[in-house]
């Protein structure tokens, strides 16, 4: 049984073992392909309630707390943060209109051409992926695959945006809103804004990234252009960060056509992507973008953390304490969007880098990491144990943000730009999602899932 609607963003909690959920996987086939076009274009992946007592958060000692890191055992106990002020802030200082039914900030432009009505939502499950433009009989044959009930045709390329590379799809508005998390999906607006040439960009990077609503964004492809940002909202594929339309993604060299995002029927994702591979020309090839995982634990929590049975077990404690000196040694150190160490990172950067100082392989975004082992309850922290946040107001259920348990009270993270990887009390407020107890071969299992 698939227990996630049509129409529902990924991340949805479920019942204990037996029920199932799609969460989002990540587009590392569009990056992994890094054909280069033209000069700067590549082919392409509840909580406590605020106002009352801070809750008694006591880290259990890890198998071996002598050999943990000086750093983190010198900590003293600190009251956990449980009020609702934000982990991160997020709407940069920009003059928007937010429309009335979501909360997806656009701006506005009178005279945009219409696009097709909201219909719905369907999810993105797969996305087909070549170096140049795909045949026409291509998609006319994938539409044809058993379960497949939607075959999108789009751009799918990496970009420089505003001095970083940015995973974009140049799409028909009216064709591809339908793949969009709900919220954004129904923004006539910001689809009307694609369709007259703008860029739409994700809550996240136009609030980490600080762009201005409204205003231009310098696109480097084959041409350089300033593109308008008509607005922020979350994409529904995790690892993209942008949409032009066609025209646009062309004109900066993007091959027509060059990729196909497909929704299936059911669980049988993997069946489907086995059928497409068959019917694509060398150079090309199929990602899931979505993983069907049985879940362990009952939070009851819409977007929770955690996935898989509470008796998997955590990392060693060698590891866990080499992690930790890892991260803590990169204090002080600049946010960068993006970046993956050593010397800047942004949240999900600073895991993946420290659990792999520790000889552990962690997929690249928060979304992700959040799969990669058993939900915690909040009374049995240790260190080492992920904490993860929704910080995207356009996907309230969506896993944006994650931060390393150090124990007593204390995390580290690496926060927003213009501030620096910090040790901080722990945040357990409105935006909480849940932690993970990292399982290394299941991190191991989501990484290359993802790759």
């Amino acid at each position: 049984m698939r227990a996630i609607r049509r129409g529902q963003w990924p991340g949805v909690s479920w019942r204990q073992a037996g029920w199932r959920k799609l969460l989002p996987a990540g587009v590392a086939a569009t990056a992994a392909l890094g054909v280069a076009v033209g000069g700067g274009v590549a082919v392409l992946g509840h909580p406590p309630a605020s106002g009352g007592p801070a809750p008694v958060v006591r880290a259990a000692a890890p198998a071996s707390a002598s050999s943990a890191p000086a750093a983190v055992a010198t900590l003293p106990p600190v009251q956990p943060v449980t009020s609702n002020a934000p982990v991160v802030s997020y709407l940069p200082d920009t003059t928007e209109s937010v429309e009335s039914t979501m909360a997806v900030p656009v701006a506005s432009e009178p005279g945009a051409p219409a696009v097709a009505p909201y219909s719905g939502t369907r999810t993105a499950d797969l996305i087909v992926v070549s170096p140049s433009t795909l045949p026409a009989s291509v998609l006319s044959s994938i539409r044809h695959v058993g379960d497949v009930t939607a075959a999108e045709p789009v751009e799918a390329v990496r970009i420089k945006a505003g001095g970083s590379y940015t995973a974009v799809l140049g799409v028909d508005p009216s064709g591809f809103r339908s793949f969009a998390a709900t919220a954004t999906a129904k923004s006539d607006a910001l689809w009307s804004g694609v369709a007259d040439g703008g860029i739409a960009v994700s809550y996240t990077m136009g609030k980490l990234d600080k762009l201005p609503l409204g205003g231009k964004l310098a696109v480097a492809g084959k041409v350089n252009e300033k593109l308008k940002v008509v607005a922020f909202g979350t994409l529904g594929i995790s690892g993209v960060d942008a949409v032009v339309s066609h025209d646009v993604a062309r004109g900066l060299g993007a091959p027509a056509n060059n990729a196909v995002v497909i929704s299936v029927r059911g669980t049988g994702i993997a069946a489907v992507a086995s059928a497409v591979s068959k019917l694509l020309p060398k150079g090309a090839g199929v990602q899931q973008l979505v993983s069907v995982v049985t879940t362990g634990g009952a939070t009851g929590t819409s977007g929770a953390a955690g996935s898989g049975s509470s008796t998997l077990s955590g990392a060693p404690a060698s590891a866990i304490n080499a992690m930790l000196a890892a991260a803590m040694g990169r204090q002080g150190l600049p946010y960068v969007w993006g970046g993956n160490g050593p010397n800047v990172f942004d949240c999900s950067g600073l895991v993946q880098w420290s659990f792999r100082q520790a000889g552990i392989t962690m997929p690249r975004v928060a979304a992700d990491q959040a799969l990669t082992g058993p939900a915690v309850p909040m009374s049995q922290l240790q260190p080492g144990d992920l904490l993860f946040y929704h910080t995207d107001a356009t996907a309230p259920n969506y896993i944006s943000h994650v931060a390393i348990y150090l124990g007593n009270g204390w995390m580290i993270q690496a926060p927003q730009p213009g501030e620096n990887v910090e040790v901080v009390p722990a945040a357990f407020g409105g935006e909480f999602a849940g932690a993970v107890r990292v399982n290394p071969a299941q991190a191991a299992a989501v990484a290359a899932h993802v790759a």
